[in-house]
């Protein structure tokens, strides 16, 4: 073929792109040629750009084909927003927070907000309270740049105290790495501190029978690179609370006997905003005395939208000090706390919205709405029987002192031919994604799989749902009805222990992959 066919058929192919634009333009997108192009396979941007109302037709397009997120009984993010939330969000992406300056009332509504939720945990103020008129603190991009940021305070305060106890310099030890101490069942947030930032992970497997850190092996786990203890206000397997005053009463005896100062993060992302409003637990906050940092996710039942996050230090001094930045060419002087610079308002306009309009009682409020409704699915789950036998062991902390989350297992005793990863591609044919889990995971840096717990195997598998104000009664008991036939589906399959259907196949074709994060 000839260099001046092939210049005039590319002409050619031009000339009908655009025509095909113009036809979209001027008349439905339905009715233009657009709809003959596959828009999820573009490697570079179109020469003449669309009519607004075909590339929103193409952006619902691939929406209307992911899964109902109201149905996504896996993940903890909330996805319902009130109306007037949804203007706020809206209004909040014109806002760049970094720039206090020209945003001063804006930024004042993030300082309020941080110190409603550092009040909520009983942060103390500190002799700079008033200097400041805000605790240390701050909104961030979800759960895992506030543990990120908690982290990096943790390790400067570490290689600081490490520096004095070796009579040499900071710089001296800036080789040295560090060590966090953390049960298996850590958030993803956690693999990414040890990965980018250089922290040996020091892994605490715990129990089946407790999801929880044993406080009775961080004596062996700590020691002098340490430099912090992770406690989980809520693990996303099962909605368990790891005990944060027992972990606490073990570090005060470590700390006096070698001359250690190692301080807890607790990592809330998912108790954050359910803890505070269940009576009778333990002190887990700040009223904790190593408590040093707590992190929370203001998008999971916080009820913010996705990607709110928060941040709270005790008190500024060898802590949040030592990851604020000031801030002066855009005018003024600022402090930024996050790890990346501009940001706009839409999540913290939707959480002060939330912390306003719901109150204290309307958070307590949801957080019994939603214990209530994950204990009707709990006994659900244990009215369900196959040959005289309960179908499910069930796994969570029971209708008290966890999250609102039924985690459970198929019951081996029933040698039924599936196990829980069938259950859940089963459940898809209904439109309910629920968490399917093997009790293992990938080591943060040798990429290994491990057992998550000591005494179980790690090839066994569980499903845990994710309880959100959404979910209400009625969606409760079609979930479980969707159980029933899912499970008479999967008994009629199976044949003398063994599945004849691979299952996966059942499945959304995108949701195939699974993975242990929120």
């Amino acid at each position: 073929m000839s260099d001046e066919v092939r210049d005039l058929r590319r002409e050619v192919e031009r000339l009908q792109a655009r025509l095909a634009l113009v036809q979209g333009k001027e008349s439905g997108y339905y009715e233009s040629p657009l709809v003959k192009t596959d828009w999820f396979k573009l490697r570079r941007m179109p020469e003449q750009g669309l009519d607004g109302r075909a590339a929103r037709q193409i952006v619902e397009n691939a929406h209307a084909l992911d899964f109902d997120h109201r149905l996504n009984t896996s993940s903890y993010v909330n996805v319902t927003l009130d109306p007037e939330e949804e203007a706020l969000a809206l209004l909040g992406l014109r806002v760049n927070l970094a720039d206090q300056t020209v945003y001063p009332q804006s930024y004042r509504l993030h300082d309020a907000a941080v110190n409603m939720i550092g009040g909520l945990w009983h942060c103390p103020e500190g002799p700079d309270f008033e200097d400041f008129g805000v605790f240390p603190g701050a909104g961030t991009a979800g759960s895992t740049e506030a543990c990120l940021l908690a982290g990096l305070a943790l390790k400067f305060r570490w290689r600081t105290w490490y520096a004095q106890s070796r009579g040499t310099t900071v710089e001296q030890t800036a080789n040295v790495r560090p060590n966090l101490v953390v049960s298996t069942c850590y958030q993803a947030a956690w693999e990414k501190l040890f990965r980018y930032m250089d922290v040996e992970p020091r892994l605490i497997p715990p129990s089946v029978e407790t999801f929880t850190l044993d406080p009775a092996k961080l004596r062996d786990a700590i020691d002098e690179r340490t430099m912090g203890v992770v406690c989980i206000m809520g693990n996303h397997y099962s909605g368990h609370y790891d005990p944060v005053q027992e972990a606490s009463d073990v570090i005060d005896e470590v700390n006096a006997e070698r001359g250690y100062q190692v301080g807890i993060h607790v990592d809330a992302a998912s108790g954050g905003f359910i803890a505070p409003f269940q009576d009778g637990l333990p002190p887990w906050d700040f009223r904790v005395g190593n408590v040093l940092s707590i992190s929370a996710s203001g998008h999971k039942y916080g009820e913010s939208i996705c990607g709110t996050g928060w941040i709270v230090w005790r008190h500024r001094r060898h802590l949040s000090e030592h990851v604020a930045i000031a801030v002066k060419y855009l005018g003024g002087k600022a402090e930024s706390y996050t790890l990346n610079f501009s940001r706009p308002a839409a999540g913290l306009y939707a959480q002060y919205y939330k912390l306003l309009h719901y109150g204290m009682s309307g958070y307590r409020q949801c957080c019994e709405n939603m214990m209530a409704n994950a204990a009707h699915l709990r006994a659900g789950l244990r009215s369900m029987r196959h040959g005289g036998k309960p179908r499910f062991v069930l796994l969570d902390n029971g209708d008290d002192a966890c999250l609102p989350v039924v985690t459970a297992a198929l019951n081996p005793e029933c040698r039924l031919g599936y196990d829980d990863m069938d259950l859940q591609n089963a459940l898809a044919q209904h439109h309910w994604y629920v968490g399917g889990y093997r009790m293992q995971f990938d080591h943060p840096v040798a990429q290994e799989k491990l057992p998550l717990f000591h005494d179980a195997d790690a090839g066994a598998s569980m499903f845990r749902i994710v309880v959100k104000s959404n979910l209400t009664r009625g969606m409760a008991e079609h979930l479980l009805e969707s159980i029933r036939e899912g499970l008479a589906f999967l008994d009629s399959i199976s044949a003398e222990g063994s599945l004849s259907l691979d299952t996966h196949g059942l499945r959304h074709k995108d949701q195939r992959r699974f993975n242990n994060h929120c």
